[in-house]
């Protein structure tokens, strides 16, 4: 057994004095929910002491926070609708959907080239190859570099006239349709800029002369 001190009864608060903490806590809990609780949780500042304390801040981005989390939620319960309900909404009932008709596949004809031509560039090489071809004239080509990129230029050049077509860095391969400006030498100048040996291969057809190769 152990003796414990039991206060008297002068020694206990009186009613008055319960009723007063109640009050002093009452009012201390609403002034924490005024200035402290409402701004920081709700970004409501009656106060503007929420705004000073930098608290009202924090509850705008709680509230905003909290709508992207509800419209996330609404749309992926939209987005659960299981596949088969939503391939029934969308296609007619099944006996009105009539047979697809098969088609013969199309048959790609293959391109016939009428030259091509390889070149193996060794690092910082440069080559140049030119159609000959009549103003007006067009050509197709079609040109790869294997193992690496090139820097090229397309251009054209005559007695006493020159024309540039398009250039291009780091490129691996490039197709489409020359068209001469002017009679005279129409074509490409590739340069291998890498630290390897680089194929290039050049397939050319259409409404020109003749290919000339010249490095």
């Amino acid at each position: 057994m152990y003796n414990s001190d039991t206060p008297s009864r002068a020694e206990l608060p009186t009613s008055k004095q319960l009723v007063r903490s109640t009050i002093a806590a009452a009012l201390a809990a609403l002034i924490l929910l005024v200035t402290i609780v409402l701004p920081a949780e709700y970004g409501i500042d009656p106060t503007g002491l929420g705004k000073v304390l930098r608290m009202t801040e924090m509850g705008n981005i709680k509230q905003q926070l909290a709508v992207e989390a509800e419209a996330d939620l609404v749309a992926s319960s939209d987005n659960s609708m299981a596949p088969e309900q939503a391939i029934g909404e969308l296609l007619p009932a099944a006996s009105t959907i009539n047979a697809p008709t098969i088609e013969p596949a199309a048959v790609i004809p293959n391109v016939v080239w009428r030259d091509e031509v390889v070149i193996t560039l060794t690092p910082g090489e440069g080559v140049e190859v030119k159609l000959a071809m009549v103003g007006g004239a067009s050509a197709q080509y079609s040109w790869v570099a294997e193992g690496g990129v090139v820097n090229y230029d397309t251009h054209g050049d005559a007695l006493g006239k020159s024309i540039s077509y398009e250039k291009g860095r780091g490129v691996a391969a490039a197709e489409g349709e020359l068209e001469a400006a002017f009679t005279g030498n129409h074509g490409w100048f590739w340069r291998n800029r890498g630290a390897a040996d680089v194929k290039l291969i050049l397939r050319t057809r259409g409404d020109y002369i003749e290919l000339k190769k010249a490095t």
